[in-house]
């Protein structure tokens, strides 16, 4: 037989203390989810600045493309100014992703430093020692202390003469 109708009994001091630490987690309990509506309210409110932050980038490009779309033959000005205007709103853009803390990786050296960078190809160069970084393809990121992004980067390759014996000496 089971005793599901059990009765336990506890001395006054015990239930006093039982009444006190529950009354203390129901406190608990409402500060959480007091705290937890204020971080979603931040959240939401952050969310909605990065989207019109980035809407103005779009606004932008979607300016740029229907220049370009009502104008098939634009200016020689309009084609002058055309770079400025592109780095203007790549500036807006990587602007907006710093104030959110992901910037750029400057890459401080000509060889690869492979922490920071991903070699995606080689070319054969002669005028380049080996290993140095002779374009970069992509631009990498990091956000805080994380690379978010390795720079991708092409090297030189620099191929051994084939008139040089193994030791180095030329044949």
């Amino acid at each position: 037989m089971s005793d599901l109708n059990t009765t336990y009994f506890i001395n006054q001091e015990l239930r006093n203390l039982l009444i006190q630490k529950l009354g203390n987690l129901e406190k608990e309990n409402v500060v959480l989810q007091q705290s937890l509506r204020e971080q979603e309210t931040k959240k939401t409110a952050e969310t909605e600045d990065l989207f019109l932050e980035l809407l103005e980038v779009a606004d932008a490009l979607d300016a740029l493309l229907d220049y370009l779309q009502n104008n098939p033959n634009p200016s020689p000005e309009f084609i002058e100014r055309l770079p400025r205007s592109i780095a203007a709103v790549n500036r807006k853009f990587l602007s907006v992703l710093g104030k959110r803390q992901l910037i750029p990786i400057e890459l401080e050296n000509t060889e690869p430093d492979f922490n920071l960078c991903r070699v995606i190809d080689r070319e054969e160069r002669t005028d380049v020692p080996d290993q140095t970084i002779t374009k970069i393809v992509r631009r990498g990121f990091r956000w805080g202390e994380k690379i978010l992004r390795p720079t991708e980067v092409i090297t030189a390759k620099v191929e051994p003469n084939l008139e040089s014996s193994v030791d180095g000496n030329v044949i």
